[in-house]
């Protein structure tokens, strides 16, 4: 079950973020309610979460995929810009991930 809510724990982080840029600074109120919710809602799920698993692998798991797919909404919703260092280091960040699941720890 733990895996679940990190899962929708990284949902709602992204959601907390796209409302966040659509928010416009928080100056408008209905993206920046849904914003303060969302994250409200990651928070708790994320935190359900570390019942069974490990900080440095949730929070690992948690930062890399909302990076990779935040990225990837703001490059193509928002119009971003994407370059060579860009995706490079996005794929560092994904190796680092790997690279903690493969540790030796138990899922």
């Amino acid at each position: 079950m733990s895996w679940i809510y990190l899962l929708f724990a990284i949902m709602f982080e992204l959601c907390g973020t796209t409302l966040m840029k659509l928010s416009n600074g928080l100056t408008k109120i209905t993206p920046a309610i849904g914003m303060f919710l969302s994250y409200a809602l990651c928070f708790w799920l994320l935190s359900l979460s570390l019942k069974e698993i490990e900080v440095s692998v949730a929070y690992a798991i948690w930062s890399a995929v909302g990076i990779v797919i935040i990225s990837i909404i703001g490059i193509v919703f928002f119009h971003e810009t994407v370059n060579a260092l860009k995706i490079v280091s996005i794929l560092v960040i994904v190796a680092g991930v790997i690279g903690l699941n493969l540790s030796g720890v138990n899922h």
